[in-house]
């Protein structure tokens, strides 16, 4: 399993509950987290199949950025 980082626009509760129904049904994605404290809001996930560049799309499908760290 690897750990993709993200920087993000995912700043706050209410972004994250936005994310959460999005990450969690995305295939592969085996857990994820947001350091909402940070600067750059980093995303955290786990997997296995997913590149760096489909959690990007699954992430602005569901309205906000993020760039590969």
């Amino acid at each position: 399993m690897k750990d993709l980082q993200f920087k993000t626009n995912i700043n706050c509760g209410g972004c994250v509950s936005k994310v959460t129904p999005v990450l969690n049904s995305t295939e592969g994605v085996q857990e994820w987290s947001v350091d909402t404290t940070q600067k750059d809001k980093v995303l955290t996930v786990k997997t296995d199949t997913l590149s760096a560049n489909e959690i990007v799309a699954t992430i602005e499908k569901a309205g906000f950025k993020a760039q590969p760290l």
